[in-house]
């Protein structure tokens, strides 16, 4: 088997910079991490809140400490600097290769769905934003590695596509039509919900939109990891 990770990111509509940052950062007992955050609003500001946050975060990561403390730890240098008057959602997804689990950390009101082939459960328990206070907490769920496995993970931005005209997206049943008709890539997945939730918005974003897709998939060829960034830019 094979883990597979795809992102696929949007801007909000006439905003030059996103507010959500997403990185990478292998683990020192093996594997790796992505850690998404979501600043509040939009633009530069939230740009630098995200940034901040995902920073401490890989940077604890490195370190050896474990997700939900450095989840912590993020919330409190937060709101240490602001106060409590800014927030950050914050979603960790670690492979973990000594317990061949994926271990789901989340400071995120919007849901994870977890899809084993085509059962798709959504986990919608209570979760509360870095930065509100100093007694945050992170929802912690460990998935154990197994084939047909995806997970889908994203900011708010697809909570809120479609609102505006009292069309928003079901994320459930938007996966299950994907889910059936074909076994798509993980950029596929991601793609595809990103390209609805901006269709649902007439092709204007009305938020920043993040989608993070793992999925476990049989192995084909070598040993070898990769990674594959594509950037846009107005040249």
């Amino acid at each position: 088997m094979e883990i597979q990770i795809a992102v696929a990111k949007i801007n909000k509509y006439a905003v030059s910079e996103s507010g959500d940052t997403l990185e990478v950062v292998e683990r020192p007992t093996g594997g790796l991490s992505v850690v998404l955050a979501d600043g509040q609003t939009s633009g530069r500001g939230a740009k630098a809140v995200s940034m901040m946050v995902v920073r401490k975060v890989i940077g604890l990561i490195a370190e050896g400490v474990r997700d939900g403390a450095a989840a912590r730890a993020a919330s409190d240098a937060l709101f240490a600097e602001k106060q409590g008057k800014v927030i950050s959602t914050l979603n960790i997804a670690s492979v973990d290769l000594h317990s061949n689990t994926i271990v789901l950390t989340r400071n995120n009101p919007s849901p994870v769905f977890i899809c084993r082939g085509e059962q798709i459960d959504a986990h919608t328990e209570e979760s509360e934003p870095l930065g509100t206070s100093r007694n945050v907490r992170p929802v912690i769920t460990e998935v154990a590695v197994e084939p047909e496995l995806a997970i889908v993970i994203f900011t708010d931005g697809i909570v809120h596509a479609g609102k505006r005209r009292g069309q928003p997206m079901d994320v459930a049943e938007t996966l299950r039509s994907l889910m059936e008709d074909q076994d798509p890539t993980p950029q596929q997945l991601a793609d595809s919900l990103l390209a609805h939730a901006v269709q649902l918005d007439d092709g204007r974003p009305a938020d920043d939109i993040s989608v993070l897709v793992l999925k476990v998939s049989p192995r084909a060829g070598d040993h070898v990891r990769r990674m594959n960034v594509r950037l846009p830019f107005n040249g």
